[in-house]
C-alpha cells in the first residue's frame, strides 16, 4: 500500500496550481487539518490565497511553512509524463512541484496526523502558514500573513520551511539561514556629443568604467561561521543611442549584493557611494532591498531537526546559508528560530520534476521526530 505522503503528494501534484494559482490545494489542505482541531484562517490578497492553521493557544508555538504553488512547466512535449498527473517510475514520483514543494507539505500533513494520532494533548501549539505567492512576486503572500500575525503580537518559537534543501543524500542538509540581497540601479551622467567632437562631451563610461573596476575589486567581508564573503555583480549595463557616431549621455548599470551578516545594508550603502564620490562622478543611484538576511544559529531547532534527520537516515546535516531567497526571510521577523528542510533539490524547476518516494516518508518521519523533540514529547 502507499503512504500517506505519497498519496498526500498525489492529490497536490494532480492540482495544477501555477503561480499565483492555488488551484484547490489549501482547501483541500484545510479540509485534512479542521478535523484535526486546527482553526483555519484564510489570508487572500488579490489573486493569491495564503493560509493560517493553528491548533492550540500555548507555547512553545512550533509553525510548518510552505507553498502550494510552482513555476511554469516547460514544453510539454518534453516531459516523460503528464507533469500534472503524477506518475512512480524507478522509485520516484514524478510531476511539477513534486520535490518543489508539494512533497514537502504531504511529508508535514502525513508527520502531523501521525504525531497527533500518537500525542493528542501534546503541549504547545502547531501551526501552518502555506501561500500561493512564492514562486511570483512575493509580494501578496507570506508577507501579508506576517503583517496580520504582527499585528496582532501574534509570534513563532520554531518554523520548518520544506524548501527542498538535500543535495546529493538526502538528509545531507539543511538551511539554517539566508543571505540578503540589496539591488542598485545607478545612472552615471554625461553629455551627449558628436563622437567626431569628444572635447565637447563628457562620457559616462569612460568615467564610470574606474570605479566599477574598483567596485568589482572590493572585498566587502570575509563572511562569518555561517555566511560566505558578500558578493557584489553587474547584471545590466546600457549606455547609447543605438547610432555609432554619438557620445552618450548616460550610462545605466544594474547591480545586486549577496550578503550575510557581516555586512549590513546602510553599510554597503554607504561604501558604494563614497567609491562613486571618490571618482568624482555625477550620479543617481536608486537602492531596492530585495531580502534581508536570516540566520538560527545552533541551538533548539538547528539541533532538534538535525537529530531527528541522523534518527532516520543516519546522516549528520551540513549547515548552508547558500542559494537564492525564500519565504524565511520574511517568517523570521516574527520568529526566534527559521530552519529550512526538505528533499532533494536535483530536479527542482526542472523537466521531469522528480522526487523519491522513499524520500517522502522519511520526510514524514523527520518531520514527526523534530515536532516530537520541539514539543518534548
Amino acid at each position: 500500500m502507499e503512504s500517506k505522503a505519497l498519496q498526500y503528494a498525489r492529490e497536490l501534484i494532480a492540482r495544477p496550481s501555477l503561480t499565483p494559482a492555488d488551484a484547490g490545494c489549501q482547501a483541500w489542505l484545510a479540509e485534512r487539518l479542521q478535523p484535526l482541531g486546527f482553526s483555519i484562517e484564510p489570508v487572500n490578497c488579490g489573486d493569491v490565497v495564503n493560509l493560517w492553521a493553528r491548533r492550540g493557544a500555548a507555547s512553545p508555538l512550533i509553525c510548518f511553512a510552505g507553498h502550494t504553488d510552482v513555476v511554469p512547466t516547460g514544453p510539454l512535449e518534453r516531459w516523460t509524463s503528464d507533469p500534472f498527473v503524477p506518475a512512480v517510475k524507478d522509485g520516484q514520483l514524478y510531476g511539477r512541484g513534486a520535490a518543489d514543494m508539494k512533497g514537502s507539505i504531504a511529508a508535514f500533513l502525513a508527520a502531523v496526523e501521525d504525531f497527533l494520532a500518537a500525542h493528542p494533548d501534546h503541549p504547545g501549539s502547531i501551526a501552518w502558514l502555506i501561500t500561493s505567492d512564492e514562486e511570483g512576486p512575493a509580494l501578496d503572500g507570506t508577507v501579508r500573513v506576517v503583517e496580520r500575525l504582527a499585528a496582532r503580537g501574534e509570534r513563532i518559537d520554531a518554523c520548518i520551511v520544506g524548501e527542498p534543501t538535500c543535495v546529493a543524500r538526502f538528509g545531507d542538509t539543511m538551511k539554517n539561514g539566508r543571505r540578503g540581497s540589496l539591488h542598485g540601479r545607478l545612472r552615471v551622467k554625461g553629455i551627449q556629443a558628436h563622437i567626431a567632437y569628444p572635447a565637447l562631451g563628457r562620457n559616462p563610461i569612460h568615467e564610470a568604467a574606474p570605479a566599477i573596476t574598483e567596485l568589482a575589486a572590493t572585498a566587502w567581508d570575509q563572511g562569518n561561521d555561517y555566511f560566505p564573503p558578500t558578493t557584489w555583480q553587474i547584471s545590466n549595463l546600457h549606455s547609447g543611442t543605438g547610432a555609432t557616431n554619438v557620445v552618450p549621455g548616460h550610462a545605466d548599470i544594474v547591480f545586486n549584493f549577496r550578503h550575510g551578516t557581516a555586512s549590513p545594508v546602510e553599510s554597503l550603502q554607504a561604501r558604494v557611494h563614497a567609491i562613486l564620490d571618490r571618482h568624482g562622478l555625477d550620479y543617481e543611484l536608486e537602492w531596492e532591498i530585495g531580502a534581508k538576511p536570516f540566520l538560527t544559529p545552533r541551538g533548539g531547532l538547528v539541533e532538534a531537526l538535525a537529530a531527528a534527520i541522523r534518527d532516520v537516515t543516519g546522516v549528520t546535516p551540513d549547515l548552508s546559508t547558500t542559494g537564492g531567497t525564500s519565504d524565511g526571510r520574511f517568517i523570521a521577523d516574527i520568529a526566534t528560530e527559521v530552519v529550512e528542510f526538505g528533499p532533494i533539490n536535483e530536479s527542482i524547476h526542472k523537466i521531469d520534476e522528480h522526487v523519491g518516494v522513499e524520500e517522502l516518508d522519511q520526510l514524514a518521519r523527520v518531520y514527526r521526530g523534530a515536532l516530537e523533540r520541539l514539543l518534548h514529547v
